[in-house]
């Protein structure tokens, strides 16, 4: 049974706050992505100067570090929210869509459940770590393995004209056909690009699109993991089942600052750029901000061991305590082992 997608806990902010956050301009959008298109203008001049010589391996691993930022920003393009202007928002969505080997239709559907039914098992169709959990998939997950295979034969089934079950769920039936047509071009190139190389006899185009997701996908996947890993299902919370974690500006411009991620899910339709305002505004109601990714770390690490050999265990944000304008009874009237299925129930560890 789907719940309802207004019973999220979130802190009581006025109308007029939030319609100032919310704001969208052009050119907040334009200057982070002109910035990481000169990035990788660079890094990849910087990448075929060093070929033929030993600093070839880095100067690539520099490139695909970059080019797999796209990951972030097809994610904010989804909400639409980088850019005012409409045609800004879809031009770069479908580009770093591209760049990042995800069909843009789809996604944005399965993003949308996500945000609305988010770690609902059985329901939330991107929870990055089921339980019990699998090690060697979250490692092969830091090179996107095996999570590309499944998202290029997804993209060749609906090129074929084939809708999969998870699209059935999920993408309505009147996106269906642009969903297919997208697919198709998104092939296509991707074969161009195989095509490419193979006339030339040289990995070369391919390392530059669109390899460098894989290869260059390990930083993502450093910041990705923080998000929800190791924290409660099926509760109805985002302070309980997802992070927020401080990250240097270099980190914060690669990850789009979807490092403020608590925050992100409660108010997705604020912009990028305004998140670390809309975190000081609300910071009396969230849990503990983690000081970096080694604070993070130092926490996940252990559960995901502990979960691969015990799935009812999970860790349990502690909340502010209640004040005036909390609303926190109101959002967590029982113990979360409560509130969770039933394999939840009665392991817990609280941080």
């Amino acid at each position: 049974m789907k719940h309802q997608t207004d019973d999220w806990y979130r802190p009581q902010i006025s109308r007029k706050e939030l319609k100032d956050l919310m704001q969208r301009n052009d050119a907040n959008g334009l200057i982070d992505f002109g910035l990481w298109g000169l990035l990788l203008i660079a890094s990849g001049y910087l990448a075929y100067a060093a070929l033929g010589t030993y600093w070839v391996i880095p100067a690539f691993f520099i490139y695909g570090t970059i080019y797999s930022s796209c990951d972030a920003r097809w994610h904010e393009c989804a909400h639409g929210t980088p850019f005012r202007t409409r045609w800004l928002n879809e031009f770069f969505y479908r580009l770093s869509s591209l760049m990042n080997m995800r069909e843009g239709t789809y996604m944005r559907w399965s993003h949308t459940r996500h945000h609305t039914e988010t770690i609902q098992v059985g329901i939330d169709p991107e929870i990055q770590v089921m339980r019990p959990a699998n090690l060697t998939n979250v490692i092969l997950d830091f090179l996107w393995l095996p999570g590309v295979f499944a998202m290029l034969k997804m993209m060749t089934l609906h090129a074929l004209g084939i809708i999969t079950k998870e699209a059935r769920d999920f993408v309505p039936q009147s996106e269906w056909r642009p969903m297919i047509w997208w697919s198709r071009l998104y092939v296509v190139i991707y074969l161009g690009m195989i095509a490419w190389s193979i006339a030339v006899k040289s990995w070369l185009p391919l390392l530059y699109f669109p390899l460098g997701r894989l290869y260059g996908g390990w930083l993502h996947q450093v910041f990705a993991l923080t998000q929800h890993a190791g924290l409660a299902e099926d509760v109805r919370d985002h302070r309980l089942n997802t992070r927020t974690i401080k990250l240097n500006p270099f980190f914060r411009f690669l990850y789009f600052n979807m490092n403020y991620h608590i925050e992100h899910h409660m108010f997705p339709t604020v912009p990028f750029h305004a998140l670390p305002r809309l975190s000081e505004r609300i910071q009396k109601d969230l849990p503990r901000q983690y000081k970096g990714l080694i604070d993070a770390y130092l926490e996940i690490v252990p559960v995901l061991i502990r979960q691969s050999s015990d799935a009812n265990y999970f860790l349990l944000r502690e909340l502010p305590e209640q004040n005036g304008s909390s609303g926190l009874a109101e959002a967590n009237p029982r113990p979360v082992t409560e509130q969770s299925n039933e394999k939840n129930r009665g392991n817990v560890s609280h941080v």
